[in-house]
């Protein structure tokens, strides 16, 4: 079947050398050649004589004598009032000729098999974390989905209209590398009023989510020999930043329990570690609150170590049974960095979030954030502040925390009642977008997760979050934005999932 002609840049005809002889041989070789690379496909026009003999600055003579040369060798085709274009029967018999973009795909994926040896150590580390975060299928039960009833899209959509209509929504130039202000301010009174964090504006730095926030963290706060405690199991997009900025080995995995992580175990292990990255109000991925003794205990030790304490604070709005965890912030503003984020409440494409830095760390952390990416997009900066300076966040995070603890309540009923206890139980936790389904320990749960995407449905495991040798095997399950009826039978096809690799594990026994 015959393709649509489209114009095309021929990027591979590169320079001519006027030295070297004939132009128009010339012309007429770099066609043949993007032709067999696939520059140039079947069915591809090209540029008009008069425009490519612009492009090379040569004669309209040399490109006409050209091409009347690879038509006549049936490399091309023209027919009056038409283009000329590629010959359609270069097309291989059989083969229907592919749109560029899959061509160029596979292309990639050839290249990328075929690399050669001896690529810097780098590489092959930042290759590795590429494939661990490969963004899961937007099915139950991938983390952060809000869809449907949970995404504020009308609203946002409003307000960023008229924000474009009157002009701060898109200003033009370089702006503040903290953040826009509007924002900032109306950050520092959310956080004071619904975290007890206490701030001001200009100790805000507006990040593109937590992964940021914790990149810089790690840049500021960490020099080269320093040690840092990191709970055990921890959010991998954590240790993966330690990993790759030379902390690998002065990175301390402290035990976590019922109570968050264990203080005493750190000062074991690490007693003048220069920092601890903890999540207090909802441990990930376990999904526990650190106790008031342990938050304690853990700010003692900063404060007698000249250390500080990262404060990770992903969800904390979202608490179905009471009311949420105060942050460790508020009690220690001088020795806490705060994190937060909108992508869990809002949507995980918004890439805001935000540091709380004590003022004394504030030009550091605005010089690093410099040096990554100058500052945060603009746009979208004015249109979240007017979301929150109106009262759309507040209302938004009661309509979420409904919908979300609804979801909850429906995930754990079917899951307790399609698994044997002896082969899966679900964590106990009543916040967050997640839970935990442990396994038993001789089920392999990666063999679960690439089983489960086989039947549409998208997991993760969490034995990738702890330090190597201590794993359980589990998965860790978002209940975001689905509809009831995704929700039942994405559980019904994981249950099926792990009950036939729980069976295939007690026949190997037998």
């Amino acid at each position: 079947m015959a393709r649509t002609p489209r114009l095309v840049d021929i990027p591979s005809l590169g320079t001519l050398d006027r030295a070297a002889g004939s132009l128009s041989r010339q012309v007429a070789q770099a066609l043949r050649e993007a032709v067999s690379k696939g520059d140039l496909q079947p069915g591809d026009a090209l540029p008009s004589t008069r425009l490519l003999a612009a492009s090379l600055q040569v004669a309209r003579g040399t490109v006409i004598e050209a091409y009347d040369q690879l038509i006549a060798e049936g490399f091309l085709e023209s027919r009056p009032g038409a283009d000329t274009r590629v010959a359609q029967a270069l097309v291989q018999p059989q083969q229907q000729p592919q749109p560029q973009r899959q061509r160029r795909s596979e292309s990639l994926k050839t290249r990328r098999k075929t690399a050669p040896r001896g690529l810097p150590e780098p590489a092959a580390a930042f290759a590795q974390i590429a494939r661990e975060f490969r963004p899961l299928a937007p099915v139950p039960f991938a983390i952060s989905v809000p869809v449907g009833l949970t995404a504020p899209a009308d609203i946002w959509r409003r307000l960023g209209n008229r924000l474009r209509a009157k002009g701060p929504g898109a200003p033009a130039g370089y702006t503040d590398p903290l953040g826009a202000l509007p924002l900032r301010e109306a950050i520092a009174a959310y956080v004071r009023k619904s975290r007890s964090v206490h701030c001001e504006a200009g100790q805000v730095i507006v990040t593109s989510g937590t992964q940021q926030g914790l990149f810089l963290s790690s840049q500021v706060l960490l020099g080269p020999d320093d040690q840092v405690w990191v709970e055990n199991p921890a959010y991998r997009g954590l240790t993966a930043v330690l990993e790759s900025t030379g902390h690998r080995d002065s990175m301390v995995r402290v035990p976590v329990d019922s109570e968050g992580i264990d203080v005493q175990a750190g000062i074991r292990m690490a007693p003048h570690a220069r920092a601890a990255f903890v999540t207090p109000s909802h441990q990930y991925p376990l999904g526990m609150p650190m106790s008031m003794s342990r938050r304690n205990a853990l700010l003692v030790w900063a404060r007698g170590n000249n250390g500080w304490v990262v404060e990770d604070d992903y969800d904390s709005e979202l608490r179905y049974e009471g009311y949420p965890f105060p942050s460790l912030q508020g009690l220690d503003p001088e020795r806490v960095v705060y994190l937060g984020t909108f992508s869990k409440v809002l949507f995980p494409s918004l890439r805001l979030g935000y540091v709380i830095a004590p003022d004394y760390l504030v030009d550091a952390f605005c010089g690093a954030r410099i040096l990554m990416d100058r500052h945060p997009p603009n746009a979208d900066q004015h249109v979240l502040a007017a979301f929150m300076a109106e009262g759309h966040l507040e209302r938004h995070i009661r309509r979420v925390r409904n919908v979300y603890a609804d979801h909850r309540a429906l995930l754990i009923e079917a899951l307790t009642a399609m698994l044997p206890g002896d082969v899966a139980w679900i964590e106990p936790g009543d916040q967050g977008m997640h839970l935990v389904l442990w396994l038993a320990q001789s089920i392999d749960d990666r063999l679960v997760v690439d089983l489960a995407t086989r039947a549409g449905v998208s997991v993760r495991p969490i034995s990738t979050t702890f330090a190597p040798g201590t794993g359980r095997p589990g998965l860790v399950l978002g209940f975001g934005g689905y509809s009831r009826e995704q929700m039942k039978t994405a559980a019904e096809r994981l249950a099926v999932v792990v009950n036939k690799v729980a069976r295939s594990r007690d026949a190997k026994r037998v």
